[in-house]
């Protein structure tokens, strides 16, 4: 069985007259965390979102494990779990029905024991029966990451993965990248910051002006400007 999760080929994304990205050719292999950079419109969140089938390419190919992300949209569909950068939760239920709500769609049904289990690794445990209207930034994106915790995807799109958290919060992240990799799912990542995922990344790449170019990971520890 092939340890490649995204094969991309000359992908391109043009929205009207603006081309956004630019043949854009890389993959990523199981276990592996990819982490890209770019100035904000660079096209980073767009191509997140052609890898997580919410936006169709505009020209090339992608693949992920094996599927055509256009032909085969929901078989791909299945196999990936995006953590947005908007938390995508419903107001009026609780962490525990957001959870199950969230895992139903996936066709999934985890026992309550998994979805305490999740909700404390995360750090809401506590806060399982509030309505997710009353969580702060943060705890939404811990909640988040409880969904893709209990989703268990070959694939992991991550979405500015340290924003509105505090240092346990970004100890979070990193340690669930580390178990998600370990365990062999790949992981492809926007970030900011160079620092906070130099602890994990094991490639890293840049958008500019539409084209990604692949970086050495002596590039995140270093102080020089990407862009």
């Amino acid at each position: 069985m092939s340890s490649l999760v995204i094969h991309a080929e000359a992908l391109s994304k043009s929205y009207h007259h603006f081309q956004v990205l630019r043949d854009l050719s890389f993959e990523l292999e199981a276990g592996v965390c990819y982490a890209l950079f770019g100035p904000n419109g660079a096209g980073k969140t767009t191509l997140l979102k052609i890898l997580a089938t919410v936006h169709r390419p505009s020209g090339g190919r992608l693949m992920i494990m094996g599927k055509d992300v256009v032909a085969d949209r929901d078989a791909v569909r299945g196999r990936l779990f995006l953590v947005a950068h908007g938390s995508h939760l419903y107001d009026e239920l609780n962490a525990v029905e957001n959870l199950r709500f969230a895992m139903g769609l996936r066709g999934l049904a985890p026992s309550d024991r998994d979805i305490k289990l999740a909700l404390d690794r995360v750090g809401v445990g506590a806060f399982a029966d509030l309505k997710s209207r009353y969580f702060s930034a943060g705890m939404k994106k811990r909640l988040a990451i409880a969904k893709a915790l209990l989703a268990r995807p070959p694939l992991l799109l991550l979405d500015e993965a340290y924003s509105s958290l505090d240092e346990k919060g970004i100890a979070l992240v990193n340690q669930v990248i580390r178990e998600a990799t370990g365990a062999g799912t790949a992981v492809f990542m926007t970030t900011h910051d160079r620092a906070k995922v130099a602890d994990v990344a094991r490639r890293a790449g840049v958008l500019r002006q539409g084209a990604l170019h692949e970086l050495p990971l002596t590039a995140l520890t270093g102080t020089h400007e990407l862009f």
